[in-house]
């Protein structure tokens, strides 16, 4: 329930705005965000990047209006891409690309070019991109879009969301060789009529999914914060003989910073998701959402512990 009241608030004004303006706030969302700048990003790749760790980076927004705003967030991402090529990250530097912030409210064909002119940049430096999923009524939108770019970009990602009822059929199409799929297990607040509902349902349809993508012949990015659904892809990956090398683990910046370490000094290619710029209150209240030890940090935070 306590979720299901951090999504709604996601997206109200009144609940941002004094959140917002809480003094504490920003101590905690400097936890889950690398930074306003590209300059603040760039430095928190570096540190990752000593760390063995593998990056994929987020320009924060979503649901733009304004052709003049997408611009400029393509703009943001292809001037981060640019400031990214003297660390010759290579496939270890990617970022994350929500289409909703780039023009998918307005045209798909504007996302589409903005999101062309961003994987052209990525591609300059040898870096890659993956598409974000927002809520089921951008699905097939996101998808056509990626068929599109990957005609030129067929390293092109997607994620893919495990609590939608019909993500087994878009992961058993996305399996194919040279598909990169980031499998979660869904962020929004989605109705009972199209999305699993309830830790244990959600749980259970993201292993069905993570098994048919270790079955595929495609790359799977397991997102996850969870050991038991690490330990069941190790097992998922034994019974379908994928090396460390044919699949990635992903997780977010801030969270379980030891486990990434852990996982990474085994082996694992680990890909933390940053998230960086001034447009943070909708990702953070989903991060509050998905564990409720992210509420727990904030209310030590607002106790001053």
């Amino acid at each position: 329930m306590l979720g299901q009241l951090l999504l709604a608030t996601s997206r109200s004004a009144l609940v941002r705005r004094s959140v917002s303006g809480l003094p504490l706030t920003r101590k905690v969302v400097d936890r889950f965000v690398a930074g306003e700048t590209g300059r603040e990003a760039r430095d928190a790749i570096e540190r990752l990047r000593d760390a063995g760790l593998a990056v994929t980076v987020d320009h924060l927004g979503e649901e733009t209006r304004d052709a003049g705003a997408a611009a400029a967030t393509a703009k943001a991402y292809i001037t981060l891409l640019e400031e990214l090529r003297p660390l010759e990250l290579g496939r270890r530097g990617e970022v994350s690309v929500k289409l909703s912030a780039v023009g998918q409210e307005l045209d798909d064909t504007m996302a589409l070019e903005h999101a062309r002119e961003i994987c052209a940049a990525a591609d300059a430096i040898g870096a890659t991109v993956t598409l974000d999923m927002e809520d089921h009524t951008t699905v097939d939108s996101t998808l056509g879009i990626l068929r599109a770019l990957r005609e030129d970009y067929p390293s092109t990602g997607v994620a893919i969301q495990a609590y939608l009822f019909r993500s087994e059929d878009d992961c058993r199409a996305l399996s194919g060789e040279g598909s990169r799929v980031r499998l979660v297990k869904g962020a929004y607040r989605e109705p009972a009529s199209v999305a699993h509902q309830g830790k244990s349902a959600v749980d259970k349809a993201y292993v069905r999914c993570l098994r048919i993508l270790m079955a595929g012949k495609g790359y799977p990015m397991v997102a996850t914060h969870d050991d038991r659904l690490i330990s069941i892809t190790e097992l998922l990956a034994d019974r379908f003989g994928r090396s460390r090398g044919d699949y990635e683990y992903q997780m977010l910046y801030g969270i379980r910073t030891d486990r990434q370490e852990a996982l990474a000094g085994a082996g694992h290619t680990m890909r933390v998701y940053i998230p960086y710029g001034d447009d943070w209150y909708g990702y953070f209240m989903r991060r509050l959402a998905e564990r409720p030890a992210n509420v727990a940090f904030f209310l030590r935070a607002l106790g001053g512990k």
